[in-house]
């Protein structure tokens, strides 16, 4: 019997929560419930599946492939194998985990990628929001700190030619991580809401390695 859309968004939320509850503190619940936010705020202004958009988005890092050695596969099998047991659309599944297969920035490097929709348009330009600005930073120095890296050292310059292998396996102290990804989603956004937000949380990640690079050379 298929279940009210109303009521598969509370199983899922209550599914996230508990599969999240011991995740490092960048990629937790709070992390899925901010991007949540910001997906159902631009799906407001694009014509999209307000279910799919939901779905993806509170399914995006249920296992993160930087958490399982590195194995993309894991999340959207574990996505997909929640939606059947809730007897969700045989559609709405399939969109869904592509979006989770496709939407990470690593993909990115991917010159002809595989998969593209408005509503993968949308999820991930509302988890690259939460990639940038005030929430972005601390996300960054939370995991740098996560895998043990420095946070910065003159002497390591940031790798701005990576492939997607190279950025895989990349462990940089953590100031390097802005320019080899953060500064450049905004100009990755895809959405008119998306490109706003993000220019203002640009700035400010801009304001804060200025203060970054005076304070570690004594100047302020």
């Amino acid at each position: 019997m298929k279940i009210p859309e109303s009521q598969i968004i509370e199983a899922t939320i209550n599914f996230v929560k508990n599969e999240l509850k011991n995740a490092e503190g960048g990629h937790d619940w709070f992390h899925i419930e901010r991007v949540y936010k910001n997906t159902l705020l631009i799906a407001k202004h694009e014509p999209v599946d307000i279910t799919v958009v939901s779905l993806a988005a509170l399914l995006h890092d249920i296992a993160d492939s930087k958490f399982h050695n590195g194995d993309e596969t894991i999340g959207p099998r574990v996505a997909s194998e929640f939606l059947l047991k809730h007897n969700v659309d045989s559609e709405i599944i399939e969109h869904v985990t592509q979006i989770i297969e496709n939407m990470s920035f690593k993909n990115s490097f991917d010159l002809n990628p595989s998969f593209s929709s408005k509503e993968m348009e949308v999820v991930q330009d509302a988890d690259r929001l939460d990639a940038i600005g005030a929430i972005g930073i601390a996300r960054c120095f939370n995991y740098g700190g996560f895998k043990d890296r420095p946070l910065f050292n003159p002497e390591i310059a940031p790798n701005l030619k990576m492939t997607k292998a190279e950025y895989k396996a990349a462990n940089a102290p953590t100031i390097n991580h802005f320019y080899e990804k953060l500064l450049l989603l905004k100009d990755k956004m895809n959405t008119i809401t998306g490109r706003r937000i993000a220019s203002d949380r640009h700035k400010y990640m801009e304001g804060f390695l200025k203060q970054f690079y005076a304070e570690w050379e004594g100047k302020k």
